[in-house]
């Protein structure tokens, strides 16, 4: 009975892994699964989209950003395992390497990330802009906040598709205290420790008021270099209402209102833009992804998921903690988000 379990097991794995990344198991005393890795990949090759020649000429291209923005790989089954930061900086040096590219469109579809990938992704495309003087245009999808929107302010403008969520201007850490969960198991934590505060934030015992003010001011730190970077690249919010800075997030029509974003539209009208800006209005646009992840439209995003939280969703807050304690520009309602990065 148990060898039936384990054969029905695998072989839903390899239905629900489907032909793109084709799952090899071999079994013996061991089982062992084999698909891509980051090293096996291959570099990111130029995509031309469907209806447009590959060109030589001056072109535009379509970055996308999408999902968690985390300084990790995104291991697991059936995910890419691409780390968010390292290809969209490798995707930045491609286009400034290419005198061809006239434009750079950033499709974002993210409800932001870890405080310090947002960073890293946000000087990254600063840096590109000086060194190259491309015009940048960011188009915002689905939601574009936290981190995703510090990264969308760096851009020469903002489209906000109609029905887009952004804003987010804030801070999380997620604790949890664990103490009584724990209790119900006989488990007591006993840690050794030296410093009264190495385990700041621990989720053994409740925080000390102390615990809790040291956290805080981080926070408060993050959050002051958050409004302060976007208010450097959008100085009309500098007399904005509080509410543009406390963490909500806005629909598009509101953006604009409050001059978050320029304008409402959509990717098209984004690509538009960036032509016009660029001084090539009609360019094609071209998308920069891996050999076997084919780019057939401009909403192609590259499977980053792992396929085991699709097949074991449930997640407790908490128990998982430790595979993200970080500060992150996050719109976060659900604190097991973090759970899709695969780790």
């Amino acid at each position: 009975m148990r060898r039936r379990a384990t054969w029905f097991a695998l072989l839903l794995v390899g239905l629900m892994a489907g032909c793109k990344h084709p799952v090899r198991v071999v079994t013996d005393s061991n089982v062992r699964v084999y698909g891509p890795s980051p090293q096996s990949l291959g570099p990111l090759v130029p995509m031309p989209l469907p209806g447009q020649a590959p060109t030589s000429g001056r072109k535009i291209a379509l970055v996308d950003i999408d999902g968690l923005l985390l300084n990790q790989d995104m291991t697991g089954l059936y995910s890419d395992g691409e780390n968010p930061v390292a290809v969209f900086r490798e995707k930045l040096d491609i286009i400034s390497r290419d005198p061809c590219y006239a434009a750079v469109v950033l499709r974002i579809n993210s409800p932001g990330g870890g405080v310090t990938a947002s960073d890293m992704m946000r000087h990254d495309l600063q840096s590109f802009k000086a060194r190259t003087g491309r015009p940048v245009v960011a188009c915002l999808m689905d939601v574009g906040a936290g981190g995703a929107y510090y990264l969308a302010t760096t851009a020469d403008a903002i489209v906000a598709h109609p029905t887009s969520l952004t804003g987010g201007i804030g801070v999380i850490l997620n604790l949890y205290n664990l103490e009584d969960a724990m209790a119900q198991f006989n488990i007591v934590g006993v840690p050794i420790k030296s410093g009264d505060h190495i385990d700041l934030g621990t989720p053994i015992k409740p925080q000390s008021d102390a615990a809790r003010e040291i956290l805080q001011k981080i926070a408060e730190e993050f959050h002051a270099r958050f409004r302060q970077g976007v208010i450097a690249d959008r100085p009309q919010l500098a007399g904005a209402p509080p509410d543009v800075f406390d963490g909500r997030v806005f629909t598009a029509q509101q953006g604009v209102e409050l001059q978050l974003v320029d304008s409402v539209g959509y990717l098209d009208d984004a690509a538009r833009l960036a032509g016009e800006l660029g001084g090539v209005p009609g360019a094609p646009l071209v998308m920069l992804h891996r050999r076997h992840d084919r780019a057939r439209s401009p909403y192609d995003a590259t499977p980053n998921v792992p396929l085991q939280t699709t097949l074991l969703p449930l997640s407790m807050p908490g128990f998982e903690r430790a595979r993200l304690p970080a500060f992150l520009y996050l719109w976060q309602p659900d604190p097991t988000l973090e759970r899709t990065g695969g780790r």
